[in-house]
């Protein structure tokens, strides 16, 4: 089996416990705002790879997944979009001892048999899922990512009942999601759910951009500047407290 990727950083510090070699598949039904991967958007790009192949670059780093309790992180785009080929991966990195995590949106998931039986075999060999909430409010998630969210927070419900380990991150974005009328709800939601292990406030950022003008695309955040450091934790104190 293969599948398509975008890109691999064999030495990441961000995306998970310890040192990771991340692997960023291509392909997302999300079109964020203020994504910093609209590269990977398109589902039928990307350079195709078998299993084996990453598997038998991934041995190299074993020792220094050992030394940091690391791992493996698939992100992207969307890798629910390649939920197969995930799997057979995550099962081979499993045989080595490997910790897996997926970093996803949540934006494919829906309660089908189909997919909820493919999602099982998944998150059977998945160790971690970093879930990234981009905003609590539907209609302000539509605005931000071109649809709603309903079914996204369904799915950290769903993981939460299969009591899968959940890291929620969410982008904070000055005049769209750092207001306490969006923070305080959004607490709420994740006091619902019995699986979160750490919640992480990313700031906003614009180091992407640049890839919006290469692919000739109009980015409409262009004009808002990173939160403060005060912002962040103000935003980290309701989501925690």
């Amino acid at each position: 089996m293969k599948g398509r990727i975008h890109s691999v950083e064999t030495c990441g510090t961000v995306d998970g416990p310890g040192l990771r070699y991340v692997i960023f598949l291509q392909g997302c039904l999300l079109r964020c705002q203020f994504c910093h991967n609209p590269d990977t958007w398109k589902i039928n790009q990307g350079e195709e790879k078998t299993v084996k192949e990453l598997v038998d670059d991934i041995k190299d780093y074993i020792p220094y997944f050992q030394a940091s309790n690391g791992g493996v992180t698939v992100s992207g785009g969307e890798p629910l979009i390649q939920i197969e080929f995930l799997s057979e991966l995550f099962r081979e990195l499993k045989t080595l001892g490997i910790h897996t995590t997926i970093d996803t949106s949540g934006g494919c998931f829906h309660r089908s048999p189909h997919f909820l039986k493919r999602l099982d075999e998944l998150l059977e060999v998945t160790d971690l899922v970093l879930l990234d909430i981009k905003h609590i409010d539907t209609i302000k998630h539509k605005e931000l990512t071109g649809l709603p969210n309903d079914h996204i927070l369904d799915f950290a419900t769903y993981l939460s009942e299969k009591h899968v380990p959940v890291w929620i991150r969410h982008v904070l974005v000055p005049t769209i999601s750092d207001y306490d009328e969006y923070l305080y709800p959004l607490a709420q939601f994740i006091k619902t759910l019995s699986n979160v292990e750490k919640i992480e406030v990313l700031p906003y950022h614009q180091l992407g951009v640049y890839k919006w003008h290469n692919l000739g695309l109009d980015y409409k955040l262009e004009h808002i500047s990173p939160p403060t450091e005060e912002r962040v934790q103000h935003a980290m104190h309701i989501l925690t407290q």
